[in-house]
C-alpha cells in the first residue's frame, strides 16, 4: 500500500473523475435537450467514470472516493480513523475542484438550468423518503464494494462491479433523489453551485446505507483471511 500522502492525491483524483463526468454529463443532457442521452446516459457516465477511476487508482488507495466508503472502512476496522479522516477530506478537495471546473466549462444558462448537476430531491420526494432511498442505494453500493474489492476471494472485475451498481441505482432512484449514494458528490457541485437544498440527506443515507452493508457482510459473509495476510492488510 502507497504513503498516505500519496493515497489521498489518489483520492481527490479518483473522485474528482466521478464528480466532474457525473456533473458534466447532467449539464451536457441539459445542453442538448430533445437529442441528450437522458438517464440512461447519466448513469452510464458515474458508472463507467467510477469503474475506470477505481481500476487505475484503487491499487494506490483502495479506491474509495466517497465518504461513505470510507467512514464503513473505519467502522468495520477495515482502515485507521486517522487514514480514513485524511480521505474523506481529499474526496472533498477532489469533488470541489471538479464542481468548480464544470461550472467554468458551460455556459451560465446551462449551467443553470442543470442545477450544476447537483444531486437534489425529486419534486414531490419527502426528506425522509430521499433518505431512505439513499440508504437503499448506498446498502447496495457497499456490498458490491465488499463482495468485489475488499473481500479477499473478490472476483477480478477491476472497478465494474462498483461502477456497474452505481449505474444502475441511478436508473432506479435518480429522478427521485439524484442517486448520489456519496456525499462528496453533493458536496463539491454544490458548493459551487451554491445549492444546498436537502444537502444533510445526502450525508445521512450514504452514511447508514454503507455502514449497515458493511456490518452486515463483515459479519455475515466476508471470507477468512489467510495467515499470512493481517487483517485489514493492503486496506489501512
Amino acid at each position: 500500500m502507497a504513503p498516505l500522502p500519496h493515497r489521498a492525491i489518489a483520492e481527490a483524483i479518483g473522485t474528482f473523475f466521478l464528480c466532474f463526468v457525473g456533473a458534466a454529463a447532467i449539464c451536457t443532457n441539459t445542453l442538448q435537450g430533445d437529442h441528450g442521452a437522458g438517464l440512461v446516459g447519466i448513469a452510464l457516465a458515474h458508472g463507467l467514470a467510477l469503474s475506470i477511476a477505481i481500476s487505475a487508482l484503487g491499487k494506490v488507495s483502495g479506491g474509495h472516493f466517497n465518504p461513505a466508503v470510507s467512514v464503513t472502512m473505519v467502522v468495520t476496522n477495515q482502515m485507521t480513523a486517522m487514514a480514513g479522516l485524511v480521505y474523506v477530506i481529499s474526496q472533498l478537495v477532489g469533488a470541489t475542484l471538479a464542481g468548480f471546473a464544470v461550472k467554468m466549462a458551460f455556459s451560465e444558462a446551462v449551467y443553470t438550468a442543470a442545477g450544476g448537476g447537483v444531486p437534489v430531491p425529486g419534486a414531490g420526494v419527502s426528506q425522509g423518503v430521499a433518505i431512505f432511498l439513499e440508504v437503499i442505494a448506498t446498502f447496495f453500493l457497499l456490498i458490491a464494494v465488499f463482495g468485489t474489492a475488499v473481500d479477499v476471494k473478490a472476483p477480478s472485475i477491476g472497478g465494474f462491479g462498483i461502477g456497474l451498481t452505481v449505474a444502475f441505482d441511478i436508473l432506479a432512484i435518480g429522478p427521485l433523489t439524484g442517486a448520489s449514494m456519496n456525499p462528496a458528490r453533493t458536496f463539491g457541485p454544490g458548493l459551487a453551485a451554491g445549492i444546498w437544498t436537502a444537502h444533510h440527506v445526502y450525508w445521512i443515507g450514504p452514511i447508514v446505507g454503507g455502514v449497515i452493508a458493511g456490518l452486515v457482510y463483515t459479519q455475515l459473509f466476508i471470507s477468512p483471511v489467510p495467515s499470512e495476510k493481517p487483517p485489514g492488510s493492503g486496506i489501512d
